[in-house]
This record gives C-alpha cells, structure tokens and sequence, in this order.
C-alpha cells in the first residue's frame, strides 16, 4: 500500500500573552505533517519561527515541495539530504519515527534503546515585563523546581532581582533572545551570578557574540539562537557552555539525536528546549531529554488548550508520551 501525506494547520490560543525581547504572541500556530501507510499513521508537530525566516506559508510548502519523495518512501536519514533543517523537516521526521514506531507494533523509545523513561523537571516561562509584573509571576510558580525568566533588555538588573527576590528558592535560567547590548553584557552576567541563576541563554546577537570568548562568564551560557545543528557545534566551543537543542531548529529527532551525542563529545551541558507548541511537538524531546542537564519543554502549559490526549503534567514534571500520542 502506498504512502499518502497530509498537511494540517491549526492555532492554539496562548492563555494570556507570550512575551520575549522580539515581541508578543498571542497564539500557536502549529502545521503537522501526518503519514499514512499500510493502515498505520505518523504524526508530527512543527513550529514555523519568523526569528528563522519561517512563515505556516512557507513551511506547508516546503513539506508540499517533498510530497513526491515522502510518499514515494523516503527514509528518515535520506531526508537529512532532501530537506534543509528547519520546521518542515522536523515535521516530516518525527512523522516517520511514530510510523516507523506504528508498523513495528513497538515504541520509538524502544527503537532508541531506552530501557527505563521517567518523568522530567521542566522549566516554566515567565514572559518580559516591568519587574513588578515579572515578580508577581514568579512569586505565582515559586513552587515550581524551575523558571525560565524571559530577558533582553538594555537594563535588566531590576527584573533579575525583583525575580529571585520573589522566588528565593527556585532554580532560575535567564533568557535574553539575543537582547542584551555589547555594553551591558558583563555587567549582567555579574548580576545574574549574584543572584545564583543557573544559566543564562543568547545574551548577544547570533553571528555578533564573539564578546562571549573575550570575557569572564562567572556562570553557565548557552547558545540558542547561535545553535541550530550539529555542524554548528565545533565553532561555539570558545564562547559557550551549553546549546540548546531544539527539534524545529535541527530539523528533526534524528539529526537532534546525532547533535546531542557530538555536544556530549565536546563537553557542552545540554539543554532540551522548544517553541511554544502542543504536546505533540514537545514528545519527541521528552525521549531525547532523559539525560540532559536542563529541560524546558513547557509549551503546552503556556497555551489555552492542549491536544487531547497530552502529555501529563503535574506541577514541574512532565511524563514521557503514550502511544496514542505519539511515539
């Protein structure tokens, strides 16, 4: 029986608003790709990020672009060559793994090896605002084991300590999206280590962040925006301590996969992150995520409603995917 592909789009409203130093959503909106073949079918969820270029218009397109091959039978490593990383092909990958999952009556878990799953702590967002705004959504989700704080200022001194004031207890990332100037930098970096924050993720511009290998960085600093793939890798060694792998970034679990083991070789602390997406896009990454030092796959505790089924979350944890999801 051959392949047939569908393209379906939808958008989940985000409950309230989601802010970052490039501006504000109001929703998700998703594209999933859906294999059928021999009377089993794959999902997988993409994000298109304008950050990246990506438009729901553009990424249709490119997974439309390679129907013919998709349902002609490509495999998931001959795809790392048809489609450029990105949304699109992660879409497509992820699609292929659960069906791949599906036609051999197992799990993609067990086509990866792992024995054992077990639920994950995951980060929680707290979008940019005034400090007094930010505060009171930290002191909200003080009890959470980790916030992920949203940053990128050209002062953030006072939303930094008005955050771990509210929340004195609690392990704390900062996030910057690539928004703090040159000038500001270190000076930020030394607020943050007083503070005790973890990590802090893109401070400075991706391509413009060679301040990084020049300065002291008196805690953790992680590539997101500056990371996409594996090949990405060898270059950051000099200016950051983690990278943040995301699978519509890499295009996908089986290239998140390769770049995973090579960050691991290379000695970067790993964070397992995503855009904000449904629960089917986050539970490919729950699987790659069961050893990493930081999890932030929060998207769906961002959004209104979730896909149903979902994945199971329960304060910070978050438990790997059932069947009748994905994987």
């Amino acid at each position: 029986m051959p392949r047939s592909l569908e393209i379906q789009t939808d958008s989940f409203p985000i409950a309230g608003t989601f802010t970052i130093s490039r501006g504000t959503k109001t929703s998700a909106e998703v594209i999933v790709c859906v294999i059928h073949e021999a009377g089993f079918t794959g999902r997988g969820e993409c994000v298109p990020y304008r950050r990246y270029g990506e438009t729901m218009e553009s990424v249709g397109a490119q997974i439309e672009a390679a129907r013919p091959l998709i349902e002609a039978g490509l495999s998931r490593l001959d795809l790392l060559h048809a489609m450029p990383p990105g949304a699109a092909r992660n879409a497509v990958d992820c699609a292929l793994w659960d069906l791949e999952a599906k036609r051999a009556g197992t799990s993609v878990a067990a086509l990866l090896g792992l024995d054992t799953l077990h639920a994950l702590t995951t980060a929680f967002t707290i979008s940019l605002g005034e400090p007094a705004v930010m505060a009171e959504q930290a002191r909200a989700n003080a009890g959470r084991a980790l916030l992920k704080v949203k940053v990128g200022t050209g002062d953030d001194e006072s939303r930094i300590r008005a955050v771990r004031a509210a929340a004195p207890d609690t392990s704390i990332i900062l996030d910057a999206n690539e928004g703090w100037p040159e000038e500001t930098l270190a000076h930020h970096l030394r607020v943050a280590a007083d503070a005790g924050i973890a990590l802090v993720e893109q401070p400075l511009p991706a391509g413009k962040d060679e301040m990084l290998a020049e300065i002291e960085r008196p805690i953790l600093v992680c590539a997101d925006e500056s990371v996409h793939h594996t090949g990405d890798l060898a270059s950051l060694r000099d200016r950051y301590d983690a990278i943040n792998i995301k699978l519509d970034k890499t295009g996908g679990l089986t290239e998140a996969l390769a770049m995973k083991l090579e960050a691991q070789r290379l000695g970067f602390q790993i964070m397992l992150g995503c855009m904000v997406g449904t629960s089917l896009a986050m539970a490919p990454a729950v699987l790659l995520a069961q050893d990493v030092e930081f999890v932030d796959l929060d998207g769906p505790l961002l959004l209104a409603r979730d896909r149903q089924p979902g994945l199971r979350y329960a304060g910070s944890l978050v438990w790997p995917p059932e069947a009748t999801l994905w994987g």
